[in-house]
């Protein structure tokens, strides 16, 4: 909250009761805690804003690579996680997490290989100590090229 608090004592009265396993009776316990509360923005919103095929050799032609351009708002995230779904985003296939580095501005491009062609749900998941923000997109990833 912003306004004043109305208490002018800054510690509060706990009083807490245990069941005591042993002999069935209560122990009682008073006394003062204090404790101080930090807040912190996080990882508001992650946004894909742009889905690449890769063009690849026909000797590189055994997996195909798509290359996802993500935003984000709020704080800047230490990791990302991508999980690759089945086309109703029930059957998860693939989980890749990596640490990532970003200075100033939050936009990366995150590179994903798909084995085979198909259709695919996309969960992209940025993360820092205290938050985590998703999103996700179907992808139609064709022998090398997707849409």
């Amino acid at each position: 909250t912003t306004g004043a608090s109305s208490n002018s004592d800054s510690s509060t009265t706990v009083e807490s009761m245990e069941d005591n396993p042993d002999g069935g009776c209560h122990i009682y316990r008073n006394g003062y805690y204090r404790t101080d509360l930090s807040v912190v923005e996080g990882i508001l919103e992650v946004n894909i804003i742009q889905m690449m095929s890769i063009q690849m050799t026909e000797s590189q032609a055994e997996n195909s690579l798509v290359d996802f351009v993500v935003t984000c708002q709020g704080s800047l995230p230490t990791d990302v996680c991508t999980v690759v779904s089945d086309p109703t985003c029930q059957v998860s296939k693939s989980v890749v997490c990596d640490p990532i580095t970003v200075t100033d501005e939050c936009l990366l491009t995150i590179r994903r290989a798909f084995e085979e062609p198909g259709t695919y749900c996309i969960n992209i998941t940025l993360g820092d100590d205290t938050s985590q923000a998703l999103a996700s997109a179907l992808i139609s990833v064709n022998g090398g090229e997707s849409t």
